[in-house]
């Protein structure tokens, strides 16, 4: 075959493939064509440019489509869970607000303190909570602040208008909305007020009132508790100090029910009773102050106990003042001749005096040094120990105490309670006033009632020992038995020497200082004491502080009547007389005579058979005389 003998052209004219066509002819036998392969090699139109540009685009999504559907969904979780939380966050925004700062929480549960009720011994309230609101204010949320001050003014108009645009001011630039109060504790009323301004950033929260529904009942007992209902004063800081905060912090009291009252020892009826004759008294004594108190020498409980001036602890501004303070408590005074019950006992439970030992009185002067111990009640005359009383002897007094000795007689004080700071569920109290160097003089002046400052409550105690059998009992506000009172109590004097200080004080109100207070049938018996008062280092002799104590009734005492009075008047009906027998027992005798009724105490309408039989057996100065054969 020549060059130019080629072979003839392919079906498509292309010389190459039907070579390659020629050549596998010669290789394989020939077979019939398929359906399939005749469509392929079918000719086919061309396709536009357009079309295979979109095709193109279309082939770039579809491409590994059954990888994409597990992406997609991720993503479309993601978006939900997104707008979810965001509408989540929008419904609790318009429903609840913003959520609330650490300072609008601190508040928030300050608010929420619940407190438990107090009562007196028969269940009555003395104090207790009510549910109110107080207004607060996000100075960040308002918009104007002197149109918001404007309007709250107007509604509260007790409000300060400068101090409150300054608190709202203060706060309006700092981080985040803020919080101040507005007021505290306001009305329903006062709250749809302000409810009705509609002032944006102003709102409410739930808070708890405490009220007093006796007023200044009790008031120097209760004391008061702040705006946070945190107590502050008497009982009710006592309160807070028994884990009443702590169960509010940890949310364990959600009502006032949760918590049991508080039941005190005071009988409301006494109490009324006490300060309106108490009050009856200072006005017509014309005293600067006074104050009145039961106790009950069996028990340690006080029934009762009244210092005037007082307060209304629901207004406790007024328990600022310096002149209310508790003045059986907190007050440290010279206690003037009812101290000589402390020398007489002291000299009896020593072993060196017995109820018929007498006193060289004549002269009615005790010369020690450069010191004169006058007698205000002299008998110029060889006394008994039990006149040592009657007549309120001080060179009688003196001399028993020397007697005893310095060492001797300190020790008796402290074992009685006087030389400590008397320590109550009243958390106000004072320490006593001690001679930093006692020497022989200072025993001689504090046998007669100068020179040792205490507090009346705790003088009350030691005389309460005296009187009930030798036991000194811790005062206490709190309901207790008599029980449950002996097993805390010390026996401090020998059962005999109580007898016949009880001999001794009846004898007092038969035929001594006491006679103003022996109101008939109730066999009281009982001490006056007047002290001059120190005033600038020097003792003034028309500035009074008069005391007297008495017991009720001496056979078996129960009940301990004392009343103080700073600064009684001499009056035309005493002679012009300030001392103790002319105030402060007449108050007291109009206590015992209102309230012994009241208290259940029965009344001898016959004289107790032998009430005193050791000091009769003695052959005691009148003994025969004081309770019948």
């Amino acid at each position: 075959m020549s060059a130019d003998a080629s072979p003839p052209p392919g079906p498509d004219g292309d010389p190459a493939l039907d070579a390659a066509a020629a050549h596998g002819a010669e290789a394989q036998e020939p077979q019939a064509p398929h359906e399939a392969d005749l469509a392929e090699a079918a000719p086919s139109a061309p396709e536009p440019a357009e079309n295979r540009l979109a095709a193109l685009v279309r082939s770039m999504f579809r491409l590994a489509i059954e990888r994409s559907y597990t992406r997609v969904g991720l993503v479309g979780l993601a978006f939900a869970a997104v707008f979810g939380t965001i509408s989540v966050r929008l419904l609790m925004m318009a429903a609840f607000g913003e959520p609330p700062s650490q300072e609008h929480r601190v508040a928030a549960a300050a608010t929420t303190a619940i407190r438990p009720d107090i009562v007196d011994r028969n269940g009555e309230i003395l104090a207790t909570d009510i549910r109110t609101v107080s207004v607060f204010a996000e100075p960040g949320n308002i918009y104007d602040v002197d149109e918001a001050v404007e309007l709250l003014t107007a509604v509260l108009p007790e409000l300060n208008a400068t101090d409150l645009r300054k608190k709202l001011a203060s706060r309006k630039d700092r981080k985040g909305a803020g919080f101040v109060w507005v007021k505290r504790e306001i009305t329903p009323k006062q709250q749809a007020e302000v409810h009705r301004l509609g002032i944006p950033g102003i709102g409410f929260l739930p808070d708890h009132k405490r009220v007093y529904p006796n007023g200044t009942a009790a008031a120097h007992i209760l004391g008061v508790t702040n705006l946070d209902n945190v107590g502050i004063a008497g009982i009710e800081k006592y309160i807070d100090t028994q884990g009443v905060k702590a169960l509010n912090e940890f949310g364990f009291v959600a009502k006032q029910t949760d918590l049991k009252p508080l039941q005190l020892s005071v009988d409301l009826r006494a109490q009324f009773a006490v300060r309106d004759e108490l009050a009856k008294g200072v006005e017509h004594f014309k005293a600067k102050a006074g104050a009145s108190m039961i106790l009950d020498v069996q028990t340690g409980e006080v029934i009762a106990l009244v210092s005037l001036p007082d307060f209304d602890p629901n207004n406790p501004v007024d328990a600022l003042s310096d002149d209310r303070i508790n003045r059986m408590n907190v007050g440290v005074y010279e206690m003037g001749s009812t101290f000589k019950a402390m020398t007489l006992a002291m000299a009896l439970e020593s072993g060196k005096y017995n109820v018929n030992s007498t006193f060289d009185t004549r002269g009615g002067v005790l010369n020690w040094g450069r010191q004169k111990i006058h007698e205000y009640h002299g008998t110029n005359r060889v006394i008994t120990m039990p006149e040592v009383f009657t007549h309120s002897s001080n060179i009688g007094s003196a001399k028993m105490a020397l007697g005893v000795g310095v060492p001797g007689h300190k020790a008796f004080l402290r074992k009685m309670g006087l030389l400590d700071r008397l320590r109550t569920e009243l958390p106000e109290s004072a320490a006593p006033i001690v001679p930093p160097r006692w020497t022989e003089i200072n025993t001689i002046t504090i046998a007669f009632g100068h020179g040792l400052a205490v507090a009346p409550l705790q003088a009350s105690a030691a005389v309460a020992a005296i009187a009930n059998g030798g036991f000194l009992m811790t005062p206490t506000f709190l309901k207790t038995t008599a029980e449950a009172a002996h097993a805390k109590a010390t026996q401090v004097l020998k059962p005999e020497t109580s007898e016949a200080m009880r001999f001794i004080m009846r004898l007092n109100a038969v035929e001594g200082s006491a006679k103003k207070a022996a109101i008939p049938y109730y066999f009281v018996g009982g001490k006056t004491g007047t002290a001059e008062k120190v005033i600038n280092g020097r003792y003034v002799k028309n500035r009074l502080f008069t005391t007297f104590m008495a017991a009720a009734p001496m056979d078996k005492p129960k009940y301990l009547f004392v009343t103080i009075m700073d600064e009684p008047q001499g009056l035309p009906e005493s002679g012009g007389y300030a001392t103790a027998a002319w105030n402060s027992g007449v108050v007291t005798g109009k206590v015992i005579e209102r309230v012994t009724p009241i208290l259940g105490l029965p009344p001898y309408f016959e004289p107790p058979a032998k009430p005193f039989p050791l000091m009769v057996k003695l052959g005691a100065y009148h003994a025969n005389q004081l309770g019948g054969p």
